[in-house]
């Protein structure tokens, strides 16, 4: 313990000084901005930045690079709580419940308890980081393609399981995802299919043209479809400030949040949206009054954000760890310490711990920049509903076809966005929720690979699954949750039939 706390003070000596803590900085307003913009996203705004670090020394880099990672994770839900646009894909679930927030003129409350979960949510996994790396790392290295398939569908399963509706329409939502997730070029073989001679559809259909469309073209849709446009919000400087029965309500979710998304980041894939969409389905399947989620529940807010934060300090557990990174952003991260002459792994500690625990320290301080960053801009934000609606709208649809041609300058994206805006629009009108739209796009190629690359481990026989205790475990878990389900499905079944009954004896009485 000792040691930790020395190496600790190590990490902030470097931290601290001028020139790192500028760079953190950076790092978080870029962040910020590239979460704001729909359709950019931490990937490809580390990506882009990458070359401007080339001049920099590894810790500074580092530093500036993971600034820019949890920063759009604070700067995506700004836009999805005022606008339902998700700046990017893990604030998918914030749409939700935030943006009904705003419409009841908690704006204010929802971006301050977002911004204020994602500290809290920040600041435990750094901790965590800090003393369960090595452990959680080695255990996470157990999950081969078998685990990771088995692990993917159980989430799929509990996500359905969870949410407040129909576990049917939940599934049938996720499999549609599923099958546009399949859409472009075979991963293992390099053939393309369901594609129809469309070139750009060969990556695939990109998550951020789904996302933006379903929620945020949906919403201007069914808006512009009403009689009377909806009132302008125009909160109060008190009406900003989350009251003391939001900060109760959001205590928990944030625990929750925060445990969940640093264990869903160790494990590889796209973790950050992930854990979003767990806990949203835990915190509903928790809740004394889960009918008021999609109707501006505060832990609809406070959880998924909180998870999304923790899980980015998960992710980089096998990364600093062992040198395995867990998705694309770390991969991204991975190769610019290696650019920089840093080989990550269990040596790293020993051999440049200045550059470890500097790292380590430069997240705490830059969750409390992102903090002070975000906290008084809440009102600035607010004033976006000031506007008007015959401008505002217009304004978004702009925003949105702008975001999504950015990502690959690619009109076929724009396109599909107003595709799914329709598709949105009509699932809305048939009380179908599209989140698990998104999650299907997302899991497909890596539940697809996962299978493939098993069946491949094992000359093509499915008895691969049932002879690897992990995957084993969690599919029997898949297993049960489904006969519960059905369960639940059968005694609403006999209580219809037994309601019928008793009406047609009580028209014979």
């Amino acid at each position: 313990m000792a040691e930790t706390v020395h190496n600790l003070l190590l990490g902030f000596s470097v931290a601290l000084s001028p020139p790192v803590l500028l760079y953190a900085f950076v790092g978080c307003v870029v962040g910020t901005i590239v979460g704001v913009l729909p359709g950019v996203g931490p990937l490809a705004g580390i990506s882009l930045l990458l070359p401007a670090t080339f001049g920099l020394d590894a810790t500074k880099a580092i530093v500036m690079l993971a600034g820019i990672y949890y920063g759009a994770m604070y700067g995506g839900s700004t836009t999805s709580i005022l606008m339902r646009i998700p700046g990017e894909a893990a604030s998918v679930m914030t749409c939700i419940d935030g943006y009904a927030m705003a419409r009841k003129g908690r704006a204010g409350a929802a971006l301050a308890i977002a911004a204020v979960g994602s500290y809290v949510a920040g600041t435990v996994s750094v901790v965590a980081l800090m003393f369960l790396a090595p452990p959680l790392a080695s255990f996470a290295l157990r999950f081969g393609p078998p685990e990771y398939f088995a692990l993917l569908i159980l989430g799929l399963l509990v996500l359905a399981y969870m949410s407040s509706g129909s576990m049917v329409k939940a599934l049938a939502m996720a499999t549609l995802g599923l099958l546009l997730g399949m859409i472009g070029i075979d991963q293992m073989t390099g053939y393309f299919r369901f594609a129809y001679g469309v070139v750009e559809l060969g990556d695939g259909i990109g998550v951020v043209p789904v996302a933006v469309g379903l929620f945020g073209l949906s919403e201007i849709l069914a808006t512009a479809g009403q009689e009377t446009p909806p009132a302008v919000i125009k909160p109060t400087l008190r009406e900003l400030l989350p009251s003391r029965q939001e900060w109760k309500e959001s205590i928990w979710p944030i625990g929750r949040g925060t445990v969940l998304g640093f264990l869903i980041g160790i494990i590889p894939g796209s973790a950050h949206i992930i854990s979003s969409f767990v806990s949203y389905a835990v915190e509903r399947r928790l809740s004394r009054r889960p009918e008021e989620f999609g109707h501006g529940a505060v832990a609809g807010v406070a959880g998924p954000e909180s998870a999304n934060n923790s899980a980015t300090s998960g992710a980089f557990v096998p990364m600093l760890a062992l040198g395995v990174p867990s998705g694309p952003i770390p991969a991204v991260m991975l190769a610019a310490m290696m650019v920089h002459g840093v080989s990550p792994g269990p040596l790293l500690i020993k051999q440049q711990p200045e550059l470890f625990w500097g790292f380590i320290a430069s997240m705490y301080v830059g969750n409390v920049v992102l903090l002070i960053l975000n906290l008084p801009l809440v009102g600035v934000f607010v004033n976006l509903l000031r506007v008007p609606y015959p401008l505002l709208y217009p304004g978004i649809l702009v925003f949105c076809i702008l975001g999504v041609y950015a990502v690959n300058s690619s009109v076929v994206d724009v396109w599909i966005m107003l595709v799914m805006g329709l598709v949105g629009y009509l699932l809305r009108k048939l009380d179908f929720e599209p989140a698990p739209i998104v999650l299907g796009v997302i899991l497909a190629p890596m539940i697809e690979m996962a299978l493939r690359q098993s069946l491949a481990m094992s000359d093509g026989h499915y008895a691969i699954f049932l002879t690897r205790p992990i995957a084993t475990t969690l599919l029997t878990v898949g297993v049960l949750l489904v006969l519960l389900s059905l369960k639940s499905l059968v005694t609403r079944g006999l209580d219809w039939r037994a309601r019928i009954a008793m009406a047609e004896k009580g028209e014979e009485l």
